[in-house]
């Protein structure tokens, strides 16, 4: 009898240090974030759309079904980004400070923990040597899950994509791991991005608004049309909207524009939307990065935008606010 209570003790023991088996927890505690809640998604689809995690007295813990290995995404409330890579029955334990979060530590496995050194020793270095550490990494490290993030994050779902490094290094990652289908259509995707540059055609891309209506390439019938990202976490994007709003109605329907709002609350995209009196079509369906239409147009960034001409044609891309206005009135003539 003695025996089987040590047994039933022991197995709740390991059962409340760690997430069981098809089970993968992300768990931890944040100094300076007392309450609160981010968000996470996973760009496999690992689990559907974003989740909730809620933070009480600085501490968190999330637990969902895993039985493969996939990569999670955390977003803050200043939307800055953690990735954390998740395994049948394995915790992650996230600890530092909300106020330094590029110093957040990630361990509980190998790869968490590897990743959490390379991004330490990237954090001391400039943007092109962290670019090419990505890229050494990379192909030293072609079947890691490190090296798909990297790839992201570096060459992709940047201020200034690469797109003609990124499809050298995505099929060098598809070669390595043949039965990964996800990795073969990254490496599709970024040879087809290329096309996306100045004087490419605007491709095609539908979505519904936040009132419901179409939103779409087709909806761009201005002498000057524009693609716009924007979120209420952004002042510099919001600050463009309002730009954009102000050339409207100084030229009206010569100049057409579509914005793709990226937070997770549709209802905040739709207050914020009338507070600033915009009128044209908003997309926003609270999944953040995970829009479709971002993809569609290769825009990874907020704000970003895309500036066409009459006929479809892309003439600029991701200016700042005053380059942007600069450029609508230098069209207009």
């Amino acid at each position: 009898m003695k025996k089987f209570i040590g047994y039933i003790f022991l197995t709740l023991v390991l059962v409340s240090c760690g997430a069981e088996s098809g089970h993968f927890r992300i768990e931890g505690r944040l100094r300076n974030f007392n309450q609160g809640e981010f968000y996470v998604y996973s760009p496999e689809g690992a689990i559907a759309g974003i989740d909730t995690i809620r933070v009480s007295e600085g501490r968190f813990r999330y637990d969902t079904r895993l039985e493969t290995p996939a990569t999670f995404i955390i977003v803050f409330p200043n939307y800055s980004e953690q990735v954390v890579f998740g395994e049948s029955g394995a915790t992650a334990t996230l600890a530092g400070d909300a106020s330094h979060l590029k110093e957040l530590e990630v361990k509980g496995t190998d790869t968490n923990e590897q990743m959490t050194e390379w991004r330490m020793m990237a954090n001391r270095l400039t943007p092109p040597e962290v670019k090419r550490e990505a890229e050494t990494f990379i192909k030293e490290n072609a079947t890691s899950p490190i090296s798909a993030y990297l790839l992201r994050k570096h060459f992709i779902d940047c201020q200034q994509p690469d797109y003609k490094k990124a499809s050298q290094l995505a099929n060098i990652l598809s070669k390595a791991d043949r039965q990964n289908l996800r990795l073969a259509l990254v490496a599709k995707s970024v040879a087809q991005q290329q096309n996306l540059q100045v004087g490419c055609s605007l491709p095609k891309f539908s979505a519904v608004d936040i009132n419901g209506k179409t939103a779409s390439n087709k909806s761009l019938k201005g002498k000057v049309n524009i693609v716009t990202t924007w979120a209420s976490w952004s002042y510099e994007s919001q600050n463009i909207q309002r730009m954009l709003r102000r050339q409207q109605k100084a030229y009206g329907s010569d100049l057409a524009i579509v914005s793709i709002c990226l937070d997770a609350s549709i209802s905040e995209c739709r207050r914020r939307t009338n507070i600033d009196s915009i009128k044209w079509s908003n997309i926003c369906n609270g999944n953040i990065w995970q829009t479709p239409v971002l993809k569609s147009l290769s825009i990874a960034t907020v704000p970003g935008n895309i500036v066409c001409d009459e006929k479809g044609k892309i003439i600029a891309r991701d200016l700042k606010s005053d380059k942007l206005e600069e450029k609508i009135k230098e069209l207009m003539k």
